[in-house]
């Protein structure tokens, strides 16, 4: 046998076993196509398409741990050790546009842990406590300027709650969180205006079906914006109202004054929405930009009662995403109505805070 034979040979068997095989073949299957995640600038950064549809996603929050020492400046009660307060916080915003205008359904979700002491009671005793809650914050749905769902009370929100101070509550400025449905024009020229129909508080929930109502203007340009807001306690049967002047100085230093008044003030607050001691409050702040990192914020409010809260910050950002913020803060207990244990109150707290 010669090698031309053995060649020729060897391919037809090779053909032969192929044939005898091919019915056995695998098939293999085309690969499916891959959709990465598109990035969503539409609504500003951090958006991105939810894969296979148009919706668009945010994923937010932030972790906070807070340190306070000192007297506690709602009360003046002097705990003796360290309150403690751990809080972790998670958004989802999603966006997509229809032919009624932006759909939207923001939710956030807080997870809070707070630890201290009651501070001594007429006996002398200083009981401890670790409280644990889990809270939703926020949820709401929006379609153009309709909005349904939970969150903070427009009085509060609608002039932009009080300065950027941690202890910015200490005379309150009115209206918690609570079931709502609203409605928010907004005109080309800077002008907006709000109505709402809300449930109350905890503390301050309908009893029948006829609602809080809250209502709102307001008018915004480059150098800052005049708001106003009122709202009668269908509970309380009640009225409360503020007005608000917000001025941008410079691109560094901006200013607010605040001024509240309430209906029939007798001895304590009542009503949803004045939640200040007194017939009226003030209250006023600033804000400096010292550096690209740090900012000095300042806030001092009064009440008719007589109590005056004051406090002062340093929020410095040591990196992107991470601001530490040292405050120190004031109360002079001068009414006869507010309760507290008879003394002013100097307080400390410092924050870590780490947005994402």
């Amino acid at each position: 046998m010669n090698i031309k034979s053995l060649l020729l040979g060897s391919a037809a068997a090779l053909v032969a076993v192929t044939g005898a095989r091919a019915a056995d073949a695998v098939v293999v299957a085309e690969p499916e196509p891959v959709e990465y995640v598109r990035v969503c600038d539409a609504y500003g950064a951090g958006f991105f398409y939810i894969p296979g549809t148009e919706t668009c996603l945010k994923i937010s929050g932030y972790l906070r741990y807070d340190a306070q020492g000192g007297d506690d400046p709602y009360t003046g009660i002097d705990t003796e050790t360290w309150t403690k307060h751990t809080r972790a916080t998670l958004r989802f915003d999603a966006r997509s546009e229809t032919e009624l205008g932006t759909l939207r359904s923001y939710i956030e979700t807080r997870f809070d842990y707070t630890a201290g002491r009651e501070g001594d009671d007429e006996d002398g005793f200083n009981p401890s406590y670790a409280e644990q809650t889990e809270t939703l914050a926020h949820g709401y749905i929006e379609l153009g300027g309709f909005r349904v769902g939970v969150t903070d009370s427009q009085f509060d929100t609608w002039t932009g709650s009080a300065g950027n101070v941690i202890f910015d509550d200490v005379i309150d400025y009115g209206g918690g969180r609570t079931n709502q449905i609203s409605y928010t024009f907004a005109g080309g020229n800077g002008f907006s205006a709000t109505v709402g129909l809300e449930q109350g508080d905890s503390a301050h929930i309908i009893d029948d079906y006829m609602p809080h109502v809250v209502a709102g203007v307001k008018f915004e340009q480059g150098w800052g914006a005049i708001s106003g807001v009122a709202g009668y306690d269908a509970l309380a049967e009640e009225f409360a109202g503020k007005l608000r002047l917000d001025v941008k100085f410079t691109d560094t230093i901006s200013a607010f004054i605040m001024g509240g008044y309430q209906s029939d003030f007798d001895g304590a607050p009542t009503q949803f929405y004045g939640a200040w001691y007194g017939d009226w409050a003030l209250w006023g702040g600033a804000s400096f930009k010292v550096s690209e990192k740090a900012t000095i914020n300042g806030q001092v409010a009064y009440e008719d009662e007589g109590t005056v809260a004051a406090a002062l910050n340093v929020a410095y950002e040591i990196v992107p995403g991470f601001v530490i913020t040292p405050e120190i803060a004031y109360t002079s207990f001068d009414g006869d109505t507010r309760p507290h244990d008879g003394d002013d109150a100097f307080a400390g707290i410092i924050r870590f805070q780490r947005n994402f």
